[in-house]
Protein backbone atom coordinates (compact mmCIF):
# COMPACT_ATOMS: atom_id res chain seq x y z
CA UNK A 1 0.00 0.00 0.00
CA UNK A 2 2.80 2.35 0.67
CA UNK A 3 4.30 1.47 -2.39
CA UNK A 4 1.63 2.40 -4.16
CA UNK A 5 0.44 5.36 -2.54
CA UNK A 6 4.04 6.65 -3.40
CA UNK A 7 3.75 5.85 -7.07
CA UNK A 8 0.66 7.85 -7.06
CA UNK A 9 2.30 10.89 -5.61
CA UNK A 10 5.13 10.85 -7.89
CA UNK A 11 3.01 10.00 -11.01
CA UNK A 12 1.07 13.25 -9.47
CA UNK A 13 4.23 15.45 -9.90
CA UNK A 14 5.82 13.82 -13.41
CA UNK A 15 1.96 14.05 -15.07
CA UNK A 16 2.12 18.26 -14.45
CA UNK A 17 5.43 18.85 -15.87
CA UNK A 18 5.42 15.96 -18.50
CA UNK A 19 1.92 17.28 -19.91
CA UNK A 20 2.77 21.41 -20.07
CA UNK A 21 5.97 20.00 -21.57
CA UNK A 22 4.39 17.68 -24.41
CA UNK A 23 2.05 20.30 -24.72
CA UNK A 24 4.60 22.76 -25.49
CA UNK A 25 6.48 20.45 -27.54
CA UNK A 26 3.28 19.29 -29.84
CA UNK A 27 2.65 23.01 -31.01
CA UNK A 28 6.57 24.46 -31.34
CA UNK A 29 7.98 21.04 -32.70
CA UNK A 30 11.13 21.17 -30.55
CA UNK A 31 12.60 20.31 -26.94
CA UNK A 32 11.63 23.05 -24.50
CA UNK A 33 14.60 22.66 -22.27
CA UNK A 34 14.17 26.01 -20.51
CA UNK A 35 10.93 24.04 -18.83
CA UNK A 36 13.37 23.02 -16.21
CA UNK A 37 13.61 26.37 -14.50
CA UNK A 38 9.63 26.95 -15.22
CA UNK A 39 9.56 24.35 -13.11
CA UNK A 40 12.21 25.71 -10.05
CA UNK A 41 10.75 29.22 -10.58
CA UNK A 42 7.05 28.82 -9.60
CA UNK A 43 8.87 27.44 -6.25
CA UNK A 44 11.22 30.81 -5.81
CA UNK A 45 8.78 32.79 -6.53
CA UNK A 46 5.97 31.70 -3.50
CA UNK A 47 9.18 31.64 -1.63
CA UNK A 48 10.14 35.67 -2.63
CA UNK A 49 6.26 36.40 -1.69
CA UNK A 50 5.58 34.64 1.07
CA UNK A 51 9.60 34.22 2.58
CA UNK A 52 10.29 37.67 1.50
CA UNK A 53 7.65 39.67 1.17
CA UNK A 54 5.67 38.27 3.59
CA UNK A 55 2.47 37.40 2.05
CA UNK A 56 0.49 34.56 3.42
CA UNK A 57 0.48 31.53 1.58
CA UNK A 58 -2.87 31.54 0.08
CA UNK A 59 -1.88 34.34 -2.03
CA UNK A 60 1.71 33.81 -2.43
CA UNK A 61 0.87 30.51 -4.35
CA UNK A 62 -1.37 32.04 -7.40
CA UNK A 63 1.05 34.70 -7.01
CA UNK A 64 3.94 32.52 -8.02
CA UNK A 65 1.73 30.44 -10.34
CA UNK A 66 1.31 33.35 -12.11
CA UNK A 67 4.68 34.60 -12.22
CA UNK A 68 5.45 30.86 -13.91
CA UNK A 69 3.01 31.52 -16.75
CA UNK A 70 4.77 34.89 -17.39
CA UNK A 71 8.10 33.99 -17.05
CA UNK A 72 6.81 31.05 -19.81
CA UNK A 73 5.27 34.07 -22.26
CA UNK A 74 7.89 36.16 -21.98
CA UNK A 75 10.14 33.63 -22.96
CA UNK A 76 8.18 32.92 -26.23
CA UNK A 77 7.66 36.60 -26.68
CA UNK A 78 11.50 37.49 -26.02
CA UNK A 79 13.16 34.65 -27.66
CA UNK A 80 11.38 31.65 -29.40
CA UNK A 81 9.35 34.12 -31.28
CA UNK A 82 11.86 36.18 -32.80
CA UNK A 83 13.44 33.14 -33.79
CA UNK A 84 10.26 31.46 -35.69
CA UNK A 85 9.91 34.48 -37.68
CA UNK A 86 13.53 34.23 -38.78
CA UNK A 87 12.91 30.23 -39.54
CA UNK A 88 14.91 29.19 -36.84
CA UNK A 89 15.49 24.92 -37.16
CA UNK A 90 14.27 23.12 -33.91
CA UNK A 91 17.76 22.37 -33.34
CA UNK A 92 18.59 25.86 -33.20
CA UNK A 93 15.72 26.26 -30.87
CA UNK A 94 16.60 23.23 -28.90
CA UNK A 95 20.17 24.54 -28.13
CA UNK A 96 18.89 28.29 -27.50
CA UNK A 97 15.89 26.70 -24.93
CA UNK A 98 19.24 24.96 -23.39
CA UNK A 99 21.45 28.33 -23.03
CA UNK A 100 18.30 29.97 -21.81
CA UNK A 101 17.87 27.00 -18.88
CA UNK A 102 21.75 27.37 -18.26
CA UNK A 103 21.04 31.28 -17.94
CA UNK A 104 18.47 31.71 -16.07
CA UNK A 105 19.11 28.88 -13.38
CA UNK A 106 22.36 30.69 -12.94
CA UNK A 107 20.50 34.11 -12.16
CA UNK A 108 18.54 32.01 -9.42
CA UNK A 109 21.39 30.84 -8.22
CA UNK A 110 22.51 34.57 -7.68
CA UNK A 111 19.57 36.53 -6.73
CA UNK A 112 18.90 33.01 -3.78
CA UNK A 113 22.05 31.28 -3.36
CA UNK A 114 22.39 27.24 -4.25
CA UNK A 115 21.85 26.38 -0.73
CA UNK A 116 18.42 24.24 -0.29
CA UNK A 117 15.32 27.03 0.96
CA UNK A 118 12.12 25.84 2.60
CA UNK A 119 8.79 27.25 1.86
CA UNK A 120 6.42 24.66 4.53
CA UNK A 121 5.97 26.37 7.77
CA UNK A 122 3.80 24.89 10.57
CA UNK A 123 4.97 21.93 12.86
CA UNK A 124 5.50 18.67 11.22
CA UNK A 125 2.69 16.54 11.77
CA UNK A 126 2.13 12.26 11.41
CA UNK A 127 1.00 11.34 7.91
CA UNK A 128 -2.77 10.37 7.65
CA UNK A 129 -3.41 6.55 7.79
CA UNK A 130 -4.79 4.86 4.96
CA UNK A 131 -4.61 0.83 5.43
CA UNK A 132 -1.27 0.76 6.97
CA UNK A 133 0.66 3.07 4.72
CA UNK A 134 1.47 7.27 5.65
CA UNK A 135 0.75 9.85 3.46
CA UNK A 136 1.45 13.90 4.12
CA UNK A 137 -1.32 16.13 3.27
CA UNK A 138 0.83 17.88 1.33
CA UNK A 139 1.21 14.76 -0.64
CA UNK A 140 -2.51 13.76 -0.79
CA UNK A 141 -3.20 17.84 -1.85
CA UNK A 142 -0.47 16.45 -5.31
CA UNK A 143 -2.54 13.64 -5.93
CA UNK A 144 -5.74 15.57 -6.26
CA UNK A 145 -4.47 18.04 -8.03
CA UNK A 146 -2.76 16.24 -10.38
CA UNK A 147 -5.47 14.26 -11.33
CA UNK A 148 -7.65 17.42 -11.34
CA UNK A 149 -5.86 19.36 -13.71
CA UNK A 150 -5.36 16.38 -15.73
CA UNK A 151 -8.68 16.12 -16.30
CA UNK A 152 -9.46 19.58 -16.72
CA UNK A 153 -6.63 20.01 -19.57
CA UNK A 154 -7.98 17.01 -21.48
CA UNK A 155 -11.76 18.38 -21.61
CA UNK A 156 -9.96 22.20 -22.07
CA UNK A 157 -8.35 20.54 -25.15
CA UNK A 158 -11.40 18.77 -26.30
CA UNK A 159 -14.20 20.97 -25.22
CA UNK A 160 -13.76 24.65 -25.43
CA UNK A 161 -12.80 26.97 -28.88
CA UNK A 162 -9.57 27.63 -27.82
CA UNK A 163 -8.49 23.78 -27.14
CA UNK A 164 -9.77 22.96 -30.36
CA UNK A 165 -7.18 25.82 -31.88
CA UNK A 166 -4.45 24.60 -29.97
CA UNK A 167 -4.92 21.29 -31.37
CA UNK A 168 -5.67 22.56 -35.17
CA UNK A 169 -2.31 24.18 -34.72
CA UNK A 170 -0.48 21.34 -33.36
CA UNK A 171 -2.10 19.06 -35.99
CA UNK A 172 -1.04 21.34 -39.02
CA UNK A 173 0.29 24.82 -38.66
CA UNK A 174 0.16 26.10 -41.52
CA UNK A 175 -3.45 25.16 -42.45
CA UNK A 176 -4.30 26.54 -39.54
CA UNK A 177 -2.66 30.06 -40.60
CA UNK A 178 -4.85 29.69 -43.61
CA UNK A 179 -7.95 29.38 -41.68
CA UNK A 180 -7.72 31.98 -39.07
CA UNK A 181 -5.88 30.58 -36.28
CA UNK A 182 -2.86 32.89 -35.49
CA UNK A 183 -0.48 30.04 -34.71
CA UNK A 184 1.97 32.66 -32.57
CA UNK A 185 -1.34 33.70 -30.13
CA UNK A 186 -1.53 30.16 -29.74
CA UNK A 187 1.60 28.98 -29.05
CA UNK A 188 1.93 32.32 -26.01
CA UNK A 189 -1.14 30.29 -25.03
CA UNK A 190 0.59 26.93 -24.80
CA UNK A 191 3.63 28.54 -22.85
CA UNK A 192 1.10 29.76 -20.34
CA UNK A 193 -0.47 26.64 -19.72
CA UNK A 194 2.97 24.61 -20.05
CA UNK A 195 4.56 27.26 -17.60
CA UNK A 196 1.21 27.38 -15.25
CA UNK A 197 1.72 23.31 -14.84
CA UNK A 198 5.50 23.38 -14.49
CA UNK A 199 5.55 25.99 -11.87
CA UNK A 200 2.66 24.43 -9.79
CA UNK A 201 4.91 20.85 -10.04
CA UNK A 202 7.30 22.82 -8.62
CA UNK A 203 5.47 24.44 -5.87
CA UNK A 204 4.10 21.32 -4.59
CA UNK A 205 7.68 19.60 -4.72
CA UNK A 206 9.08 22.58 -2.96
CA UNK A 207 6.00 22.42 -0.23
CA UNK A 208 6.44 18.69 0.36
CA UNK A 209 10.66 18.61 1.00
CA UNK A 210 13.13 21.33 -0.22
CA UNK A 211 14.18 22.83 -3.07
CA UNK A 212 17.78 24.48 -5.04
CA UNK A 213 17.87 25.96 -8.10
CA UNK A 214 18.51 23.00 -10.47
CA UNK A 215 15.75 20.88 -9.04
CA UNK A 216 14.13 21.02 -12.65
CA UNK A 217 16.26 19.40 -14.64
CA UNK A 218 15.89 15.84 -13.17
CA UNK A 219 11.96 16.21 -13.53
CA UNK A 220 11.96 17.78 -16.83
CA UNK A 221 13.99 14.24 -18.06
CA UNK A 222 11.37 12.10 -17.18
CA UNK A 223 8.84 13.70 -18.07
CA UNK A 224 10.89 13.75 -21.76
CA UNK A 225 10.66 10.24 -21.29
CA UNK A 226 6.64 10.10 -20.23
CA UNK A 227 6.51 12.03 -23.47
CA UNK A 228 8.23 9.52 -25.65
CA UNK A 229 6.09 6.97 -24.57
CA UNK A 230 3.02 7.99 -23.64
CA UNK A 231 2.80 10.36 -27.12
CA UNK A 232 1.36 13.98 -27.46
CA UNK A 233 -2.08 13.61 -29.15
CA UNK A 234 -3.48 12.38 -25.87
CA UNK A 235 -2.98 13.55 -22.29
CA UNK A 236 -4.18 10.45 -20.67
CA UNK A 237 -1.32 8.97 -22.64
CA UNK A 238 1.34 10.69 -21.11
CA UNK A 239 -0.46 10.26 -17.59
CA UNK A 240 -0.32 6.19 -18.56
CA UNK A 241 3.38 6.84 -19.07
CA UNK A 242 3.88 8.89 -15.99
CA UNK A 243 2.37 6.13 -14.27
CA UNK A 244 4.86 3.54 -15.01
CA UNK A 245 7.95 5.70 -14.84
CA UNK A 246 6.66 5.74 -11.13
CA UNK A 247 6.14 2.22 -10.85
CA UNK A 248 9.64 1.45 -12.46
CA UNK A 249 11.34 3.99 -9.83
CA UNK A 250 9.76 3.15 -6.75
CA UNK A 251 9.97 -0.30 -7.11
CA UNK A 252 13.57 -0.05 -8.35
CA UNK A 253 13.94 2.01 -4.68
CA UNK A 254 12.22 -1.14 -2.81
CA UNK A 255 14.34 -3.69 -4.04
CA UNK A 256 17.65 -2.52 -5.08
CA UNK A 257 17.88 1.53 -3.66
CA UNK A 258 16.52 4.82 -4.44
CA UNK A 259 20.05 5.43 -6.14
CA UNK A 260 18.82 3.25 -9.02
CA UNK A 261 15.35 5.12 -9.17
CA UNK A 262 16.48 6.76 -12.69
CA UNK A 263 18.07 4.28 -14.14
CA UNK A 264 15.48 2.04 -13.90
CA UNK A 265 13.12 5.01 -16.03
CA UNK A 266 15.38 5.04 -18.48
CA UNK A 267 15.63 1.35 -19.05
CA UNK A 268 11.68 1.46 -19.46
CA UNK A 269 12.29 3.64 -22.03
CA UNK A 270 14.93 1.78 -23.36
CA UNK A 271 12.95 -1.43 -23.70
CA UNK A 272 9.81 0.29 -24.40
CA UNK A 273 11.70 1.94 -27.70
CA UNK A 274 13.30 -1.80 -28.82
CA UNK A 275 10.01 -3.49 -28.70
CA UNK A 276 7.12 -0.96 -29.53
CA UNK A 277 8.95 2.41 -30.87
CA UNK A 278 5.10 3.72 -30.89
CA UNK A 279 3.66 5.88 -28.19
CA UNK A 280 1.06 4.20 -25.82
CA UNK A 281 -1.57 5.78 -28.21
CA UNK A 282 -0.57 4.92 -31.49
CA UNK A 283 1.34 7.64 -32.03
CA UNK A 284 4.98 7.53 -33.69
CA UNK A 285 7.19 8.92 -30.88
CA UNK A 286 9.84 9.94 -33.44
CA UNK A 287 7.46 11.59 -36.00
CA UNK A 288 8.09 15.03 -34.47
CA UNK A 289 12.07 14.55 -32.95
CA UNK A 290 14.05 17.66 -33.15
Amino acid sequence: MQIGLNILHSASILVLIATGFALIFRTTRFFHFAHAIIFAAGAYLVFTFKGKIGLPMALAIPLGLAGAAILGCLIDFLIYRPLRRKKASPLILLLVSLGLYVLLQNLVSMLFGDDTKVIRSGEIREGIHILGAQLTSIQLTTIVTGLFLLCMTSLFLKKTKLGRSIRAVASDPVLAELSGIGSNTIILTVMAIGSFLAGMAGILVALDVDMTPTMGMQPLMLAVVATIIGGTRNVWGIALASFMLAAAQQCAAWMIGSQWQDFAAFILLLLFLLGKPKALMGEDSSKNAV
